[in-house]
């Protein structure tokens, strides 16, 4: 028999959290910008200036699914009702076991928007650029870049996001150097910060003959990519702007000219390089937005008032920072080590699911935070 009481007690506690969320989210004044941007669309000028035309038609699309998500929320609380209702009448224990699976997922569903009201950073739903660099241990060290590449990359597919590569340093022998990526949709920023630091793995190394096990590093650092809104002064004489040969692909203009370039901001030693862009001036731009996010990021880190005042190397992840094990031999087990959280499927996590860990970590800064 359906407990109907018990099943009303979490229906009412379901609709409670979801009000909630519209509440956080505000649903209202969210739908009335819908409209307003859509005014604008239909205006005959929109298209003149086609970089904010993108950036408004983006915008629109975030904000419509995000009402979505909410409207999907409070659809499946009444679809859960009409499922109650149904297997009340019918008295069918098929019907009851549908039953909770339902009000088991829509838990799960409003669990992951709860996650994102955690996201309020100034810039945590901007896009990310995330730098990933093999530490000490030459080939092992290089093998785990690349599969820490490939993570992040299946990551963002199966959240729906765009990747696109600024730069990439591989190796003939195995794996990559560095490499530097950006990931394009809403709070990717917000998710990947947790990822920011020095990644441990262990396991048997498939470049040793003797079959021992090894231990390497790679570091990861993430950034927010900025719009075009921010601006900050950087003393051109504090900058040292090199041109070389891009080593990516990219075609037979990008590989016999000096496209690529690299700039170091010399009063922090802050360093970027982008590679990957059509041409050297598509590239030195990219690079003065990743530049200006670094500068910003260690100026609110070192809590001074202007970039002028920044001096000193940026060593910001440092290889004492380790964040999180992988550990493949002896036994499987992924660990973050600031929250405790940890998944024995490997496997899994390599293959890009890694929310559990962004998740926690987003819990444990908004309490340490409260």
């Amino acid at each position: 028999m359906l407990n109907i009481q018990e099943y009303r007690h979490k229906i009412e506690e379901m609709s409670k959290n979801i009000d909630e969320l519209g509440f956080l989210f505000d649903i209202v004044s969210l739908k009335e910008k819908i409209i307003r941007n859509e005014k604008m669309m239909s205006e005959q000028d929109f298209w003149d200036d086609n970089e904010k035309a993108q950036k408004i038609l983006q915008e629109n699309k975030n904000l419509k699914d995000t009402v979505e998500e909410f409207n999907n929320l409070k659809n499946s609380i009444d679809d859960i009702e009409v499922l109650i209702e149904l297997a009340q009448e019918e008295d069918d224990e098929s019907l009851e076991q549908e039953v909770n699976i339902a009000i088991e997922s829509l838990e799960e569903e409003i669990d992951k928007v709860k996650i994102k009201t955690l996201l309020s950073g100034d810039y945590d739903k901007n896009n990310a650029i995330l730098s990933i660099n093999a530490g000490t241990g030459g080939l092992d060290a290089q093998d785990w870049a690349q599969m820490l590449l490939r993570m992040y990359d299946r990551w963002a597919g199966i959240k729906g996001f765009n990747v696109k590569t600024l730069d990439l340093i591989s190796d003939p022998e195995a794996g990559i150097k560095s490499a530097t990526i950006q990931i394009e949709g809403l709070n990717a920023y917000g998710y990947l910060k947790s990822e920011k630091g020095v990644h441990r793995i262990v396991r048997i190394s498939p470049f040793d003959p003797s079959g021992k096990r090894h231990t390497s590093f790679a570091s990861i650092d993430v950034i927010p990519e900025l719009d075009d809104s921010i601006e900050i002064d950087i003393n051109p004489s504090d900058l040292k702007i090199d041109t070389y040969r891009a080593s990516g692909a990219g075609g037979q203009h990008i590989n016999t000219t000096d496209s690529a370039v690299r700039i170091t901001h010399i009063p922090t030693g802050v360093v970027v390089q982008c590679q990957n862009q059509r041409s050297q001036h598509s590239n030195k731009d990219t690079a003065m937005k990743m530049l200006m996010a670094k500068l910003i990021e260690l100026k609110e880190l070192e809590q001074k008032e202007t970039i002028e005042e920044l001096q000193g190397k940026y060593s910001q992840i440092t290889w004492g920072s380790q964040i999180r094990s992988y550990v493949f031999q002896p036994y499987k087990l992924v660990k973050d080590h600031r929250t405790n959280a940890e998944m024995g499927n490997v496997d899994s996590v390599m293959d890009g699911n890694i929310d559990l860990f962004i998740n926690e970590y987003l819990k444990m800064t908004k309490i340490n935070n409260s």
